[in-house]
């Protein structure tokens, strides 16, 4: 079957209490941002100038974001539990969405405001190869790194353990393999993709591809409906945990400081409520600082995010990679500095226009595009620097010197977003080979 169209800083105590604001002290900053105003809150975040309607006050205050229950949606979250929207004049509604589909569905038809979402599956509405064609918004990422390439305890026990021994088994074992993602235009497929073709593998010809929801990936490996999956945490730990998978490789190791998960909305919301665009930023932005503050923070979000109501699992099963103390299932454990980071000094935010460009030229390569877009123009539209940049500036976040950036991928291969069509059409493992 054809993949491109699947079936359905340093962490102390110290630094972590300095960051942590007590419950005493943020009700009472909360109760004197609502004594002062928001437009005067506003300005002493330095906020200058007038925005939509002559004021800076957001145009709705109470905003519904769709999230997966993934260890990725814990600044949107905690944005919400820790109070922080309030403080600039919203109220987040976190909304807990069954499926990546189902949260494209919500956000197209206006159900959710935004979302933590997928930036393939933003980009892939913008062109229409993700659904309904829709402008899209991307207001900024909302971490980097962090995900996994799970393959099945199966194959790592005849010798499958990362690309290059799954090339070499499935050339010698002669039979469908199927990889699962999680959204056809979205992040874990291009991941997986990369992956595969990385060791040799061709994604369209030698693998089936079918379209797992994150939190139902371990009980599908469990049952034998796949061989490996692409996913976010904390489902690949949680395989090796449960006993039924081991970790090829992180997505870090496939591109370090990768983008992943964005908060990404209609273009027409932000149009119709560009200061309540801005304030939902900052808010998340503060979050994210909050949790990459230290080691207590990101306990104390570990035991948060792990509740029924948000991800509904243990919190063991999230607490040790989000340090970035890995295990592989294979007896092998490492510390990895590139692990899931919220903030990163702000690095892991800066929605970049060559980061939109990339899945871009992914969709192209795999067939989800038919032609070469207008990259750059592209991504222009989809990101919002302009938003962020405001948010920015409220939140005391840092910003970079340029729009673009450079990585060098596991093969060895350099992407700057400077020739993006070449670039897409370099690669010999394609849907068109």
């Amino acid at each position: 079957m054809n993949a491109g169209t699947p079936t359905p800083a340093d962490d102390t105590p110290a630094s972590a209490a300095s960051a942590e604001t007590t419950g005493a002290s943020r009700r009472q900053f909360i109760k004197q941002g609502s004594a002062i105003g928001t437009t005067a809150l506003f300005s002493t975040l330095g906020h200058h100038g007038a925005w939509a309607a002559g004021s800076d006050a957001p145009e709705k205050t109470e905003v519904k974001i769709g999230f997966i229950p993934l260890t990725d949606c814990a600044s949107v979250v905690m944005a919400a539990e820790l109070g922080l929207d309030k403080k600039y004049g919203v109220k987040i509604v976190p909304t807990k969405e069954a499926s990546w589909a189902g949260v494209r569905d919500k956000l197209v038809n206006g159900e959710l405001d935004m979302a933590h979402v997928l930036y393939g599956l933003v980009y892939g509405l913008q062109l229409g190869t993700a659904g309904p064609k829709k402008d899209m918004a991307v207001l900024m990422n909302l971490n980097q790194n962090g995900q996994a390439i799970t393959l099945s305890k199966k194959l790592a026990d005849k010798g499958a353990v990362d690309g290059p021994s799954l090339a070499k088994l499935m050339a010698t074992e002669k039979r469908e393999y199927t990889f699962a993602q999680t959204f056809p235009t979205g992040t874990h497929a291009m991941w997986l993709y990369y992956w595969l073709a990385a060791a040799g593998i061709d994604p369209m010809k030698d693998t089936r591809a079918i379209v797992v929801p994150p939190p139902q990936m371990v009980a599908n490996m469990r049952v034998g409906n796949m061989d490996g999956f692409c996913v976010g945490e904390p489902w690949n730990h949680r395989a090796i945990m449960d006993g039924i998978g081991i970790t090829a490789n992180t997505t870090q190791d496939i591109w370090k400081d990768h983008p992943e998960k964005v908060l990404g909305t209609t273009a027409e919301f932000v149009q119709k409520n560009p200061n309540t665009a801005r304030a939902v930023t900052a808010a998340i932005l503060e979050a994210g600082k909050w949790i990459d503050a230290g080691l207590q923070n990101k306990n104390r979000m570990a035991e948060t995010i792990a509740q029924r109501s948000y991800v509904n699992t243990s919190v063991d099963a999230i607490n040790q990679r989000i340090l970035g103390r890995y295990q592989n299932g294979l007896g092998k454990t490492w510390d990895d500095p590139n692990h899931m980071k919220f903030y990163n000094d702000g690095a892991a935010n800066f929605p970049y226009l060559s980061d939109g460009m990339w899945f871009l030229t992914q969709h192209k390569r795999w067939g989800l595009l038919k032609s070469h877009p207008d990259y750059l123009a592209v991504a222009k539209q989809v990101n919002r620097i302009d938003i962020f940049k405001q948010a920015a500036t409220a939140s005391k976040t840092a910003l970079p010197k340029s729009e673009l950036r450079s990585a060098k991928f596991i093969d060895g291969v350099v992407w700057d977003g400077k020739d993006p069509a070449k670039y897409a059409d370099s690669f010999k493992i394609n849907a068109a080979a």
